[in-house]
């Protein structure tokens, strides 16, 4: 389509004379074309001189399609001689303003393409300046001899340029860096000298004003402390400035920055390195109050304060203005980023978009705002081309009002009325977001001996810094009415006292509390069963993170959505290093999902105990590749079919608890071959003792982001004294041959989770062939109720101990195991291994019964144990929430009940397990 017929609307000239002047150098146009030419030039002076300036090249572009026009002005800009370049780019500035003035004006272009015009005439230009004064700098000998492309040195594109968002009469803001590696250290001084002078040249290139005008105004003060250093930096210097001296509004600037002049690949490595800084690991909530501390700045220090008032408004600065989007959208990508890497996009409106996507923000808010920053920018573009000013003020007469509003094409009074409410509705919309509603000044009365623990909080390592201090002392009041407000509230004060006392700092997680008081709930719920639960949660207060990340209260995705996004995890990150402390990370968040599901009755302890199984296979299947992968870097692919992981005990029956351990075993077969094909061979049975004890050390070493599981191998063939990796000839040897019935018992649980699925069927196949063979019955009780004699022998834990004693876990555990080999069946779970055995008529139903009636109580004890506290129980230690939860998961109406209840299926279960160990029924 031509110009001409993509045009939608056309200002009103505002100076009829300079539009009859302008017309009148372009000859016979279409109607519509020009409506738009004459609403142009007589809106604005400085467009008016531009067609007079350039009538012979626009008569000729505007019989192209806009686009065509564009690419041949950049690339006549881009093949123009060194010589001649200033004036090749002032040219090209001119006609670039006047084809973006009127595909803006007529509605040819989206926003979008506007502001991508003219970045992409602000990328090309600033390479062309750089790569002339660099190349001055190689002839003359100065830059020292280098392989990097544009000698190491990169431009980074800040703010708007960097997110192909440039305002029509903008300046450009760079950071100028060089790779100090891409030179001999002797040499980086005098690369360094020579790049500046190329620095200092090209920005006049840009910024100088000639009678042909001039390219871009270049800021380069964005760059690291520029009080006091040089126009071009190395990438080395600037890294450890960032690292140790970055504020926030530096690391929401590096949102949009883009490497787009020089040496990009270096840039993007740099930016790369700058990850860190930038995306913080954990929730960063601290951001708001920096950036709305910014904003205050900047009202004060520009007088943008009080209510909104037309004249002279400030549409970038002032309240409900453009910059006031820019900051919800990159706070709120401060915020997050750090683990969602979906909302590290550099554009506002894109931003905008993720973050609704990502449920940070509602979808009729992203939409408003996106759509109310599409109008502030057409204002501030028609403020801007009048007269080719950077500035964003609106007129402050009447006169200037009215050509505003021809040049919008809008009768004055709309467009007043129009600016107003969206002025107003921004500031509605994000004022709330970074100045939230104080919390009372007053919080509950205290006892004396509650006031002393609180004024005690003030000596504790998080509350150190004077900003940690405001912001703890905001949200107290909240705070202290919700854990008082239970019926322990001693214990859960004393609680939260050993939570806030284990956190080493507090200005994140405080920051965290106030954007989210909803979280100060689910902290007084924890603080208000035990202190060991307090304490784990100021060890890993990251946790808090996923509870906001949008997903925490959905349908659980399962072992296998679960795997699949725990490898993406994983792929993301090319040192293993980084992977196992990637791993660690997200296993964290998602167990603690678990654990508070379980805590406040969302889900119950069999659930917990099925998602806590789902989440350890798919640690284990997501990461045995990664293991592999590292492993055979150094020692070559596994030889021959590979290995797989075979889980036993309660990972195998699919009900772990929050702390269990996890029971492996590794099975390899080698395939005759006899050793690996790598930089360093190994022979095949060394190769995967190994790699197995790579798989352990993956699981159980603790990193900087904690460790996984605890991994127990004693259930492989021969235990201890057998090899930490079995070949599957052996293994099927032996437990054929060799196995004890203890082994065949335990076998019953055993379920392929990581490897190939041939080999996986193939284990599964011998392990059916044991349970499905010829058993002697006989032998088989006799040989359990040794066990359960050294069982016996064994003291419980006390009253509590839902594994140890007569009739506990353990016991029941091994009559079940027993019913299902000698019923052959695939059962792993004891419920299921019992019901096995009832359908064989292996037991009696009441038997069964009682063996399932109890089970199911001592489980639901266990799981709630497990979450609390882990082993040591006793339910006075418990705060009124944990005390709650155990009630509720068991159906007791009080403790003392429960603790009948759990005496006497415990006598009814020993007898049962007697029964079925002595062969009778």
């Amino acid at each position: 389509m031509s110009f001409a017929t993509r045009i939608t609307r056309a200002p009103d000239p505002f100076d009829r004379d300079r539009a009859d002047e302008a017309l009148s150098l372009l000859g016979e146009l279409p109607d519509t074309l020009r409506d738009l030419v004459a609403g142009v030039a007589g809106c604005s002076p400085y467009l008016q001189r531009l067609i007079e300036a350039e009538a012979d090249w626009l008569r000729e572009a505007l019989d192209s399609e806009p686009e065509t026009a564009l690419h041949e002005i950049l690339s006549e800009a881009n093949t123009a001689e060194a010589a001649d370049l200033g004036e090749a780019l002032r040219r090209a500035k001119r006609r670039v303003a006047l084809l973006v003035a009127l595909c803006d004006c007529g509605g040819v272009w989206s926003l979008g393409d506007v502001t991508g015009a003219l970045t992409r005439l602000a990328d090309l230009a600033t390479d062309r300046a750089w790569r002339r004064e660099i190349d001055a700098e190689m002839k003359r000998g100065r830059l020292p001899d280098t392989e990097s492309d544009a000698g190491g040195f990169v431009a980074l594109a800040m703010g708007k340029m960097g997110a192909f968002e440039l305002n029509y009469s903008s300046d450009i803001d760079l950071i100028c860096l060089f790779d100090e590696d891409a030179y001999a250290t002797d040499d980086v001084h005098a690369a360094r000298s020579a790049l500046v002078k190329a620095t200092q040249r090209a920005s006049r290139l840009l910024t100088e004003t000639t009678g042909g005008g001039y390219v871009f105004r270049t800021d380069l003060r964005l760059r690291p402390d520029p009080g006091v250093t040089p126009v071009c930096l190395g990438m080395a210097a600037a890294l450890r400035y960032y690292e140790s001296l970055g504020r926030t509004w530096e690391r929401a600037a590096h949102i949009k920055a883009r490497p787009c002049a020089g040496d990009v690949r270096a840039g993007e490595r740099y930016l790369e390195e700058l990850r860190p800084f930038v995306w913080r690991r954990h929730l960063d909530f601290a951001a708001i109050r920096d950036a709305h501390d910014m904003r205050l700045r900047i009202r004060d220090h520009r007088g943008l304060g009080g209510p909104i008032r037309l004249e002279g408004h400030d549409m970038k600065l002032g309240r409900g203005g453009i910059r006031e989007i820019e900051f919800f959208t990159q706070t709120l990508q401060i915020i997050a980023g750090g683990r969602d890497a979906g909302l590290r996009v550099r554009g506002t409106v894109e931003g905008l978009g993720h973050l609704s996507a990502a449920g940070w923000v509602d979808d009729d808010t992203a939409q408003q705002l996106a759509m109310d920053y599409a109008a502030h920018r057409e204002v501030e573009h028609r403020i801007q081309m009048i007269a080719d000013q950077q500035t964003h003020l609106l007129p402050d007469d009447a006169e200037g009002f009215a050509r505003l509003a021809a040049f919008v094409g809008r009768p004055e009074a709309d467009l007043r009325r129009d600016i107003v409410e969206r002025l107003e509705r921004v500031s509605d919309l994000t004022e709330t977001f970074f100045a939230p509603s104080e919390p009372a000044a007053t919080g509950p009365e205290l006892t004396e001996e509650q006031a002393a623990l609180v004024e005690g909080w003030r000596g504790v390592p998080a509350l150190r810094s004077e900003r940690a201090l405001d912001i703890f002392d905001r949200i107290k009041p909240i705070l202290l009415k919700r854990l008082l407000a239970g019926p322990r509230p001693d214990l859960a004060l004393v609680h939260f006292d050993g939570f806030i006392r284990g956190l080493p700092a507090g200005v994140q997680l405080f920051s965290l509390f106030e954007a989210n008081p909803e979280l100060l709930t689910l902290i007084a719920d924890i603080a208000g069963t035990t202190t060991e639960l307090s304490a784990y949660l100021s060890r890993n207060a990251g946790v808090l993170d996923g509870v906001l990340g949008g997903h925490f209260f959905t349908d659980w995705p399962g072992e296998d959505e679960l795997a699949r996004e725990l490898s993406r995890h994983l792929a993301a990150e090319t040192d293993y290093e980084r992977q196992l402390d990637a791993a660690r990370s997200w296993a964290r968040d998602w167990h603690f999902r678990t654990g508070v599901h379980h805590l406040r009755g969302l889900i119950d302890g069999a659930e917990a105990g099925r998602q806590y199984t789902d989440l350890a296979d798919a640690v284990i299947r997501a990461l045995w590749p990664a293991v592999i992968a590292e492993f055979g870097g150094k020692h070559g692919p596994p030889p021959g079919r590979g290995a797989m992981v075979l889980g036993m005990g309660s990972l195998g029956a699919r009900h772990l608890t929050a702390r269990s351990d996890l029971d492996l075993i590794v099975i390899y077969d080698a395939a005759g071959e006899d050793q690996s094909e790598g930089r360093r061979p190994l022979p095949a049975r060394t190769y995967y003792a190994r790699l197995t004890q790579a798989l352990v050390t993956a699981l159980s070493a603790p990193t900087a982001a904690g460790k996984l599981y605890e991994v127990d191998m004693r259930l492989r063939p021969s235990g201890k004294q057998g090899p930490v990796a079995t070949a599957l000839s052996a293994f099927e040897a032996y437990q054929s041959d060799q196995a004890w019935t203890w082994e065949h018992l335990a076998l019953t649980r055993a379920r392929g989770i990581a490897g190939g699925a041939a080999l996986i069927e193939d284990v599964e196949a011998v392990r059916r062939a044991v349970i499905r063979g010829d058993h002697d019955r006989s032998q088989i009780v006799a040989d359990a109720r040794t066990m359960l004699d050294r069982l016996a022998e064994a003291k419980p834990g006390g009253p509590w101990d839902m594994k140890a004693g007569p009739g506990h876990m353990t016991e029941i555990e091994l009559a079940a195991q027993a019913m299902g080999l000698l019923a052959c069946s695939d059962a792993r779970a004891p419920l299921a291994q019992l019901d096995a055995g009832l359908e064989r008529g292996l037991l009696p139903e009441e038997t069964a019964a009682n063996l399932r009636r109890a089970y199911l109580l001592f489980s639901r004890v266990q799981d709630v144990k497990r979450l609390l506290v882990g082993d040591a129980f006793d339910p006075a230690d418990l705060g009124a929430a944990g005390e709650e939860m155990l009630l509720r998961e068991t159906g007791s109406e009080a403790i003392g009940a429960l603790s009948d209840r759990i005496g006497n299926e415990a006598d009814a279960a020993a007898q049962a397990v007697r029964e079925v160990l002595d062969g009778e029924g």
